[in-house]
């Protein structure tokens, strides 16, 4: 018999901001620790559902970002794409998207994950905070603003750089919030859309979120986040990248001529870089691709003759 899971949540919100894109609010039954920070923004935990129409596939269970901060006790809150082509026979998306309000589902009740900015680089790191995200990547990122709003209310935002990629404007979650919070408290929100040719009235960057990581628009980049003409280098800033491997990998390998380097083992080891040489773009993916093809020999040391080439110059 298919193992089933025992539900202990409610789904007590959704909000669905397009026919495949949604916000989805989560009670546990038993009471999240009250009055403390429960989790570190950054941190994902797993869902589950069982599949009752066809009982014999079983449950998915399917870790997804946490969006909401940790000083929120009475809910979890998680930023979801519908997945239209799984590749599972028993996609967990496939029946959340059947869930109403009110409706059971599991939870596994401890966060996990290190990609957090007290896990890599710490909260009192001065160098400007990259988040880039592609689609859901952003949930993260939304975390760890709230909780920075959270810890220290009127605090100025301008330490942060929320760089968001989306195929079109209506899939640029969260952005009205992003945008008061740019307009009032001074973070660096940048929207890309990949199609505007389909988005009446867009009028903000076209492109891939990895796309400001371009020769050609890094200059531009540096005006939007604060920083000087030549600027984003690991002196001034810091990256996380969230999402899927196209764009953890364009964004790796374009910032490599500025010294960046991977917080990977795989890719350090690749790039033969120093046991002494901090990290500076640290990434969490939501696909198991490699994101740099280690295989192409010829391609590595490209790559690895140009980060070389940029830590001989600083």
């Amino acid at each position: 018999m298919a193992k089933v899971l025992e539900y202990n949540a409610v789904l007590s919100k959704r909000e669905d901001l397009t026919s495949s894109l949604g916000i989805f609010t989560v009670v546990p039954d038993v009471p999240l620790p009250a009055g403390e920070s429960w989790f570190e923004p950054g941190q994902y935990m797993v869902l589950g559902l069982n599949n009752e129409a066809v009982p014999e596939l079983g449950a998915v269970q399917r870790p997804m970002s946490i969006a909401s901060a940790p000083e929120v006790t009475d809910s979890i809150e998680f930023y979801i794409r519908f997945v239209s082509a799984p590749a599972s026979k028993n996609p967990f998306t496939h029946l959340l998207w059947k869930c109403a309000e009110g409706e059971r589902m599991f939870i596994r009740p401890k966060p996990k994950g290190h990609f957090t900015v007290a896990d890599t680089v710490g909260w009192d790191d001065p160098r400007k905070k990259v988040f880039v995200s592609a689609g859901t990547g952003l949930a993260p990122f939304v975390s760890v603003v709230r909780s920075a709003i959270n810890r220290e209310p009127g605090r100025d935002l301008g330490e942060y750089v929320i760089l968001h990629g989306a195929s079109y404007a209506d899939d640029l979650g969260y952005r009205e919030q992003l945008e008061t919070w740019s307009s009032e408290s001074g973070l660096h929100y940048v929207p890309t859309v990949s199609r505007p040719g389909e988005c009446p009235g867009w009028e903000g960057p076209a492109g891939r979120a990895e796309d400001h990581f371009r020769p050609e628009r890094l200059a531009e980049l540096e005006a939007r986040s604060g920083l000087d003409e030549g600027g984003m280098r690991p002196e001034n800033a810091v990256l996380f990248v969230c999402g899927l491997q196209g764009t953890i990998g364009a964004t790796i390998e374009r910032l490599l001529e500025r010294g960046f380097v991977p917080d990977d083992k795989k890719l350090r080891k690749a790039f033969e870089v120093p046991a002494d040489t901090p990290s500076s773009i640290f990434y969490e993916q939501y696909d198991s691709d490699p994101v740099v093809d280690l295989t192409d020999e010829g391609h590595v040391a490209v790559l690895r003759d140009t980060l070389h080439a940029a830590l001989a110059e600083r």
